[in-house]
């Protein structure tokens, strides 16, 4: 009788022992697939920043800031950094943070002036894709590249949005910083070639003031944008303007104080018609 008692007693034992292992671990694969890091685990979408979408904070507590100074978005056509695509063709995009922070992730999206996803996403390293958008896959990577095939016919400028997170603690919940930035690039060198000719387009730059001084001629009263973009390819400072006047324009546009000397690459929108001029910055 005792030794049934034992028996029945180390059974029962096991059971729960086994009932509560098997409740850890369902406890724990329950976080993990909810996490967006786990590579098999939740999809998380439309969170780059973009408008009208929100961004890491809608599952990260902490805040957003600028992200002109901390994202570096390189797109490459081969191993030559562009500001311009080629409808069609398919370009290797990189990202990177400045500082790197111990915990990171991030999410891109490519859209037209319509706010239309554009282009097509595949994966190279360290990211994956999630509603044609480019998303991290673990947040050891320093850095993250993938491809993006820009779409079969000119659709204007494509803005890259970008949404970079400095994860805060162990519990991921705890001073986050998330960094949005926006990245050009307008339609190929020969299409912009053209445009630029027809607006009889000058662009200059002034050290008394720290201004770009611009030129140019219009056939339409359009909406005027203003990008500026580093050799890199990285968009450092953009303007939304008013409206141009038929004829003769000019417009001046203060830039920043922190901006580096050295040489850029201006561009100018009226509409989705674009110009562009390499201006040295020499304060």
């Amino acid at each position: 009788m005792k030794k049934n008692y034992i028996i029945l007693s180390a059974l029962v034992l096991t059971a729960g022992m086994f009932s509560f292992q098997k409740s850890g671990n369902g406890k724990v694969e329950s976080y993990l697939k909810g996490h967006h890091f786990y590579p098999t685990g939740l999809n998380i979408g439309s969170v780059a920043g973009a408008p009208g979408e929100s961004s890491c904070t809608s599952c990260h507590s902490g805040n957003t800031q600028s992200g002109a100074s901390v994202n570096t978005l390189t797109v490459l056509s081969g191993t030559t950094p562009v500001t311009h695509y080629t409808p069609g063709a398919t370009y290797n995009v990189g990202l990177t943070m400045s500082p790197v922070p111990t915990r990171r992730g991030f999410q891109a999206v490519a859209m037209n002036s319509s706010n239309t996803v554009v282009g097509t996403v595949g994966v190279l390293v360290g990211a994956r894709i999630v509603s044609n958008r480019a998303m991290h896959s673990s947040n050891a990577d320093v850095a993250w590249s993938w491809t993006w095939t820009a779409p079969s016919t000119d659709v204007g400028n494509v803005t890259f949005y970008v949404a970079t997170m400095a994860a805060g603690g162990a519990s991921n919940q705890t001073g986050d910083v998330v960094y949005l930035s926006q990245h050009v690039l307008t339609a190929s060198a020969g299409l912009t070639e053209q445009v630029k000719d027809k607006y009889n387009f000058n662009a200059g730059y002034s050290s008394s003031n720290n201004s770009v001084i611009m030129d140019f001629n219009s056939l339409v009263a359009g909406e005027m944008y203003f990008n500026l973009v580093d050799l890199n390819g990285r968009s450092v400072f953009t303007y939304k303007m008013g409206t141009s006047s038929i004829g003769s324009n000019n417009e001046k546009i203060v830039l920043p104080e922190d901006l580096k000397n050295g040489m850029y690459v201006v561009n100018m929108f009226v509409n989705n018609n674009a110009m562009e001029q390499k201006i040295m910055i020499q304060k």
